[in-house]
């Protein structure tokens, strides 16, 4: 399975769903707590999607493949240092991959108070780009003019450029 399911529209709209706006978050935070299947506290980038969506509702069956895909695009980013830090209100927590970034901002807005609402966006690399062949994450905080408080996570997976098979 390509990754035009996830980059499709029916999927993001799904996923976003579910953290935007703040309304459904809180939704969302309360039906993670619920589970037993979860711990907020140590949650991951992929844990909880399938937990907050059951596979019946996911479009073209993608939620078949998620583990697989979440699979590598986490092996990816742990290969990929990290010097940026979690957010303007904690400069001095500075994962130290890609990957544990992506973890530390999910688990931010699960775990703040109000939680943070999160737009998550998947696209695929450009066969141009310089790490065509690799995952990659932009993630990019909302804040309240003259806050460092954030208000919304903007969430980008950018995933490998894959050859059309012919």
């Amino acid at each position: 399975m390509g990754m035009i399911v996830y980059s499709g529209k029916p999927f993001k709209d799904l996923m976003n769903s579910n953290y935007y706006p703040l309304a459904n978050m809180k939704k969302s935070v309360a039906k993670l707590k619920a589970s037993e299947d979860i711990d907020l506290a140590t949650l991951e980038y992929g844990q909880y999607h399938l937990i907050l969506n059951p596979p019946s509702k996911w479009p073209q069956g993608s939620a078949k493949y998620w583990h697989k895909e979440k699979g590598r695009a986490r092996v990816d980013l742990s290969t990929q240092p990290n010097t940026v830090p979690l957010s303007r209100d904690e400069p001095g927590v500075i994962p130290l991959t890609r990957c544990d970034l992506l973890d530390a901002c999910v688990r931010k807005c699960f775990n703040s108070e109000p939680p943070i609402p999160m737009k998550t966006n998947i696209i695929t690399h450009a066969p141009s780009d310089a790490y065509a062949h690799r995952h990659e994450i932009r993630l990019e905080w909302e804040y309240k003019k003259g806050s460092d408080k954030p208000t919304l996570l903007y969430l980008t997976m950018v995933c490998p450029h894959r050859p059309s098979k012919s």
